[in-house]
């Protein structure tokens, strides 16, 4: 099955929020701390505006959910989710970091939509639903995400957009062109 490149249902199929799972294994001091100083500097720049990232209220000290080791979950718009993703490659340590989307498919969304930094550990997906009836709504009062209410590219912007870098991009030897169909 090819990737589809229908404009509309491309947009209308992103992604609009994100979790970050910082794991560390419970039984390693030095770990938890670096867990707990991440979680510490991740709020101290959400204070300041750096980005807009929620970690869960509780830290898992022992496998939850699908999650086998100890770890702390952050939820994160799309509209951050570059910014926090840079800051999580940068400062992570020796940290592992799950990272998957927020859809209506859980276990997909963990099972093979999901990405790495540091090594992987192994999941229990049998603890998540195949499919839910809503998108996991998080912090809709932040206005964000699934949530958000700022004004979106009509289909037709979209296009004058992409036909415009197309333009600046014909005179860049390294660029791929895009097909002509």
């Amino acid at each position: 099955m090819s990737p589809p490149t229908d404009v509309k249902e491309v947009v209308e199929s992103e992604i609009k929020e994100w979790h970050f799972h910082i794991y560390f294994h419970q039984r390693n001091a030095d770990e938890h701390q670096a867990a707990l100083e991440l979680r510490d500097a991740v709020l101290r720049l959400r204070r300041d505006g750096a980005f807009v990232a929620v970690p869960l209220f509780r830290v898992n000290t022992d496998p939850i959910g699908p999650h086998p080791v100890g770890s702390y979950e952050i939820w994160c718009p799309s509209e951050s989710f570059v910014t926090v993703y840079s800051y999580l490659c940068l400062n992570r340590g020796n940290l592992s970091v799950l990272i998957h989307p927020l859809t209506r498919e859980e276990r997909k969304d963990h099972e093979i939509r999901h990405a790495w930094l540091g090594p992987s550990f192994p999941l229990d997906l049998s603890t998540l639903p195949v499919k839910s009836d809503d998108v996991p709504l998080q912090y809709p009062s932040l206005k964000l995400g699934y949530s958000s209410t700022a004004p979106k590219l009509s289909l037709e912007e979209r296009k004058r957009l992409g036909s415009s870098v197309e333009q600046i991009l014909r005179g860049e030897k390294e660029a791929a062109k895009a097909p002509s169909d």
